[in-house]
Formats: C-alpha cells, sequence, structure tokens
C-alpha cells in the first residue's frame, strides 16, 4: 500500500490571523486618510484666519484696504507701477475669482505680498497678483457685496462637498444659504444653495 498524501492548506487560525491582518491595515489607510483631511480642514481655517488678519492689518497699518490703496506703488520694495495702486473709494472693486490684474480684487494680493503680510513675488508678473491656493486646490479670493452680504467676503472656491459641511458645521449654523458661511455650487453664477450635495464643489 503507498503512503498516504497529505493535503496543503490553510487552517482556519492561519487564515483568522490574515483577515486581522488585512483589517488592521485596512482601519489603519482609513485612519489616515481621516486624519489628512482632518488636517486641510484645519489649514483651511487656519488660512481663512491669517487672510483675515493681514487684511486687517493692512488697514490698520496704512488706513486703507489692501487692493484699494492709492499709494501702494511708493510703499513697498519690489517691481511697482502706478497701475498697481487702487482708486482709494473705500471698495473692493472685481470679482473674487478675476484674472484682470488691473481690478482692486487681485491688486490686493500684490499689497499684501509687498507689505510682508503673505509670501510670493512682489514684481511685474501675473504671479503677484495671483490669489493664493487652500488646501483642497480652489483659489482663495476677496469680493464685497457677494451674496448680498454687507462688507468684505472672502471666498474659498471648489470646495468639495463634504469639506464644505464640515466648514460649515465647525463654523456656522448649518444652513448654507444665510450666516457667515455661505455656499454655491458654481464658479461663476451666485446661486446660494439650501444644502450640501458631497458631489459638487463649492
Amino acid at each position: 500500500m503507498g503512503a498516504m498524501r497529505r493535503e496543503q492548506g490553510f487552517t482556519l487560525v492561519e487564515i483568522a490571523i490574515v483577515l486581522v491582518i488585512i483589517g488592521l491595515l485596512i482601519g489603519g489607510v482609513l485612519k489616515g486618510q481621516e486624519m489628512i483631511t482632518n488636517a486641510k480642514v484645519s489649514k483651511v481655517e487656519n488660512d481663512y484666519k491669517g487672510i483675515t488678519a493681514a487684511i486687517l492689518a493692512y488697514q490698520d497699518r496704512y488706513g486703507v484696504m489692501p487692493g484699494d490703496d492709492p499709494a501702494a506703488s511708493t510703499r513697498f520694495p519690489g517691481t511697482w507701477v502706478a497701475a498697481d495702486n487702487g482708486n482709494g473709494n473705500g471698495v473692493i472693486q472685481g470679482g473674487w475669482n478675476s484674472t484682470n490684474n488691473t481690478q482692486e480684487s487681485r491688486k490686493i494680493w500684490k499689497h499684501l505680498r509687498g507689505a510682508g503680510f503673505i509670501k510670493g513675488p512682489v514684481d511685474g508678473t501675473a504671479a503677484s497678483y495671483q490669489q493664493p491656493s487652500h488646501a483642497f486646490g480652489g483659489l482663495v479670493g476677496f469680493e464685497q457685496g457677494l451674496y448680498g452680504l454687507s462688507g468684505n467676503v472672502v471666498v474659498f472656491g471648489a470646495v468639495p462637498g463634504n469639506i464644505a459641511q464640515i466648514l460649515e458645521a465647525r463654523g456656522d449654523d448649518n444652513n448654507p444659504s444665510r450666516g457667515s458661511v455661505q455656499a454655491h455650487a458654481t464658479q461663476t453664477a451666485y446661486t446660494i444653495t439650501t444644502n450640501y450635495d458631497v458631489a459638487f464643489r463649492y
């Protein structure tokens, strides 16, 4: 009689150990993604505070709003022309996502860079006027009277819907159509939304 051949394979204990290890790895990856998202949300909140503080500090130091400063070209080192000055009327003209360097909503960034409140070049290139970007890749802009709000509005564009929900919950009243945090689902038409959709960017 020939010897009986043993079947090769994994025991239930070995399979259970492998499944536990896979579960721990998946849990670690998900936790890591959550930590990265939380860090990005905190960065957006800190960017908002930093930009707001920079604008207020500029206004306190020079008595005018950045972008609207009629003497900016004579205040700071770097490459400046008379066209970089604002008109001094107390209103920041231009859209938050404008690409026109002659608008005050673009000049504001060169003025803040010139004063040393934010990083970036102070020269004749478009990069001097370029809006900064936030942790989720969209632009940060500035506009007056947006959404019918009186005064100045700092805009964070192209924020994912799930992140917009978090920012709303942490900073306002959970209603995207009112309060100090408001949202719209397009980059051109300022249509206020009444709830957040995670499939959209705001």
